[in-house]
């Protein structure tokens, strides 16, 4: 059995680590709080701007944009994966590049290229280990996101999009249901398509000031973009939610083994104070 001494100094290490994840679990339901609500307040841009391209969509203009044409065949492919800069909440990165990896290698088995664009230092990091080609990639975005900084990763893949390089773009994210459960996803960004963007059936069409050209290239991109700065919100909003769940879990788990531990010590220190006691009951007895 360990000395006394030896298990103090693990109950007080214990401790210290239990602080920490208590602060860190505290600053995690913080953020967490201001996550959901921009996360929320960017929805109704999002679910508007999603009607309109997708009535436009099945709208029969002079001008077709490329983002709502489907390639015949699909020879290569690009992903943007949406994950956290930093670590320490739970298997959330784990489970969305888990399921990223699993479509990439049902990709690669088909025979198309892949491309990737990761947004995340975590993403990021793990593309570059297992060797997957890396158009662009955006890490840093801090608590706070800001679309600006997401545009010129995003048109990178668009750029190859609508030069022909790849002929589909999919968007992998966690998806925010709660606090205690986030979805990875992994969904179709290009081509757009009226039946996957939710519109019903019918013609639709528009007058177009001041051409048809230009009013769709700026409702397109700006869609697109609303796509992704959606799912990075979604993916910050997961990442602090499973963050405090987990740094909860690692003060719990910290309790039980400080009570352990504890337990431990006054059972070698019960038996030290036997000890002592026995050695001089044995010294009276030898002295009579």
């Amino acid at each position: 059995m360990a000395g006394s001494k030896e298990i103090r100094t693990k109950i007080k290490s214990v401790e210290n680590t239990r602080k920490i994840t208590r602060a860190m679990e505290m600053v995690a339901a913080a953020k967490m709080r201001k996550a959901q609500d921009r996360m929320r307040a960017a929805r109704p841009y999002a679910e508007k701007i999603r009607n309109v391209a997708a009535h436009l969509s099945r709208a029969n203009p002079e001008y077709k944009h490329p983002f709502l044409v489907k390639r015949e065949t699909v020879k290569n492919v690009g992903l943007i994966v949406v994950t956290s800069d930093k670590g320490l909440c739970g298997g959330l990165n784990t489970n969305l590049l888990r399921l990223a990896v699993n479509e990439m290698k049902s990709w690669e088995g088909e025979g198309k290229g892949l491309l990737v664009c990761p947004i995340g230092n975590k993403g990021f990091g793990f593309m570059n280990r297992i060797g997957a080609k890396v158009q662009s990639h955006l890490t840093g975005l801090g608590d706070t996101p800001h679309i600006e900084k997401l545009i010129g990763t995003v048109k990178a893949m668009l750029d190859a999009y609508v030069a022909g390089e790849i002929d589909a773009i999919y968007l992998s994210y966690n998806h925010f249901i709660n606090t205690m459960k986030q979805e990875p996803r992994v969904e179709q960004l290009l081509p757009l398509t009226g039946e996957k963007m939710g519109t019903s059936e019918g013609n639709w069409d528009y007058i177009y000031e001041p051409d048809a050209k230009k009013v769709i290239d700026e409702l397109l991109l700006r869609y697109i973009e609303s796509l992704v700065y959606q799912a990075v919100v979604e993916n910050m909003a997961s990442e602090q939610s499973s963050r405090m769940v987990a740094m909860k879990a690692a003060s719990d788990n910290a309790k039980s083994v400080i009570s352990e531990l504890k337990l431990v010590y006054n059972k070698a220190r019960q038996a030290a104070i036997t000890k002592e006691i026995s050695e001089i009951v044995g010294g009276a007895a030898a002295l009579e």
